[in-house]
């Protein structure tokens, strides 16, 4: 089992930028994939960025790319999501999780952290 803890959300006008944290421990080893997710009010948890503990691989949502960077610390298990030009569309509850399969689809994650609210006011 992996657990999970996001942290760096929190109010930011439209244009300004958060870096989000995800702490892993446990068995990090048995899961080679760390994804960001995020899930607004009344929608689909939604595929935000993507990256591979080893070699650190990336992908990212249409969405997102060009103003997201996800990157990682293999020393300190963490992995970091840096969003920048941030609209209020971007406003949701961003969760990280981990996964031993290269996919955006969230059912192949199989552990999550408790997600942290980003707001992005206009």
């Amino acid at each position: 089992q992996v657990q999970l803890v996001e942290s760096g959300g929190g109010l930011v006008q439209a244009g300004g930028s958060l870096r989000l944290s995800c702490v892993a421990s446990g068995r990090t080893f048995s899961r080679s994939v760390m994804g960001w997710f995020r899930q607004a009010p009344g929608k689909e948890r939604e595929f935000v960025a993507a990256i591979k503990w080893k070699g650190g691989n990336t992908y990212y949502a249409d969405s997102v790319k060009g103003r997201a960077t996800i990157s990682r610390n293999n020393a300190m298990n963490t992995v970091y999501l840096q969003m920048n030009s941030l609209k209020p569309e971007d406003t949701a509850v961003y969760y990280c999780a981990a996964s031993s399969v290269w996919t955006i689809v969230a059912t192949a994650y199989d552990s999550w952290g408790q997600g942290t609210q980003v707001t992005v006011s206009s």
